[in-house]
């Protein structure tokens, strides 16, 4: 809201000695004269107004246009779209999947935890949506990305090698974003500053192709590099809302992918939930990932 300042400017000046008649009455014409009013150097004064005409135009404009559709101005979470009741108040339904648009191909297909391959993730939120407030509704969630496919059981000796590589892996995109940020819009700057110390140091390990038993040593032997990368990532998951936990729907931008690649991701982030309550906490997401208690610091989460 902007708001408009006037200031009254006062001149002052000397008093002086009484005017003569003639004066008087010369003084008087001057006064009935008009006095133009000069346009700003280089302005051209009907410019200036019609500028000024139009601006109002297109404020106009734009307040008609939400007047007209105050859908424009009204969000929906996903699965649903705005609608106007009778009064011309914008309320939010649930999509329907057939108004989705088609998918380009199976790259864009999607499986749910139903196991039914839904043709885009437009496509499965609608139908959630249309289950909103029922049992089933309630457990239907995004699986991974990709048509439902078998996928193998997690074995005990996989699942101890899962926090293996993705340990590593949210290591190398923090380097790899901390290289790559010329605009400054990836990583704030105290993201920057704890990056800048794992990039500098010499005995970080590159990224690549590396045996269990190497990633294994390296976190034992370079322990701190591993600190940070975790408690960014559970920071980048705790979005909606950003309350110290991870729900299913928080985690899925990250597992979703995953699952295809990484059989044992599901596994995985199921056992980080120690106390069952569907919410992993950033201490119970530190210790899946091998960090010490005494490291765990919210702070980090920046």
């Amino acid at each position: 809201m902007k708001v408009w300042i006037f200031f009254l400017l006062c001149l002052a000046g000397n008093a002086m000695a009484a005017p003569t008649e003639e004066a008087v009455v010369e003084e008087l014409l001057i006064a009935e004269e008009p006095i133009a009013e000069e346009p700003e150097v280089g302005a051209n004064p009907i410019q200036v107004e019609i500028e000024e005409f139009d601006e109002a135009i297109d404020i106009f404009e734009e307040e008609q246009a939400f007047a007209d559709n105050p859908c424009l101005d009204h969000h929906c979470k996903k699965g649903k779209v705005c609608e106007v009741d009778e009064d011309n108040t914008p309320m939010c339904v649930c999509q329907d999947p057939s108004a989705c648009p088609a998918s380009e191909g199976e790259y864009e297909h999607v499986c749910g935890t139903n196991n039914v391959t839904y043709e885009s993730s437009c496509h499965f939120s609608a139908t959630k949506c249309a289950l909103e407030g029922t049992k089933k509704g309630h457990k239907l969630h995004l699986d991974y990305t990709g048509p439902c496919k078998y996928i193998d059981a997690c074995l005990d000796s996989e699942l101890s090698e899962f926090p293996l590589r993705m340990r590593d892996w949210l290591k190398n995109v923090l380097v790899t974003l901390y290289e790559r940020d010329v605009d400054n819009d990836m990583l704030t700057e105290k993201q920057k500053l704890r990056v800048k110390k794992i990039f500098e140091n010499e005995k970080r390990l590159t990224a690549g192709e590396h045996s269990l038993d190497l990633l294994a040593h390296d976190f034992e032997k370079n322990y701190n590099m591993y600190i940070f990368p975790v408690h960014w990532q559970f920071g980048q998951l705790d979005q909606h809302p950003v309350d110290g936990y991870l729900t299913h729907s928080e985690l899925s931008p990250l597992r979703a992918p995953l699952i295809p690649m990484e059989h044992c991701t599901t596994r995985f982030f199921e056992e980080c939930d120690a106390d069952n309550d569907k919410y992993i906490a950033l201490e119970e997401w530190s210790n899946c990932f091998g960090i010490k208690e005494q490291d765990v610091d919210k702070d980090l989460i920046v």
